[in-house]
């Protein structure tokens, strides 16, 4: 039997017409120090709106959900639909504000729980030595 483990949230994804961000619980606050010395961050956050015994046995999945893309395993695709709902997104940090992290956007939904955030450090990977599947050249940039 797999074991399990908790996660627990460090704050929620916030999106307005105006701002778009995160809004970190302050039991993290210390957690923050020296993040605005970089001008991106990796979110980690909870697909909740997929949190369903459903959705986690979904293994194979069109990715982008186009059925013209061949159905693929869950951990080729950044589908929503997987064992275990986290989602990761590199964003611009724009500004911090006390709790609030000002992103430039993040493709998380409003209300989204942030379960990790971590500097960005660019790759040593070169490009040229990334492969990646055909039908990811229609994703969008």
């Amino acid at each position: 039997m797999p074991e399990s483990y908790t996660i627990t949230a460090i704050g929620e994804v916030f999106k307005s017409q105006q701002n778009v961000g995160i809004r970190i619980h302050p039991a993290y606050a210390e957690a923050l120090g020296g993040l605005s010395q970089f001008s991106h961050v990796v979110v980690l956050y909870w697909f909740h709106h997929n949190d369903t015994a459903e959705a986690r046995r979904v293994l194979k999945v069109h990715p982008m959900g186009d059925p013209a893309n061949p159905l693929t395993g869950v951990f080729a695709t950044h589908s929503p639909r997987r064992p275990n709902l986290i989602a990761v997104s590199i964003c611009r940090l724009e500004k911090i504000d006390g709790l609030m992290l000002y992103l430039d956007d993040i493709d998380a939904l409003d209300g989204s729980p942030v379960v990790d955030l971590k500097c960005y450090v660019p790759s040593p990977i070169h490009t040229s030595e990334v492969r990646m599947a055909p039908w990811i050249k229609n994703r969008r940039t």
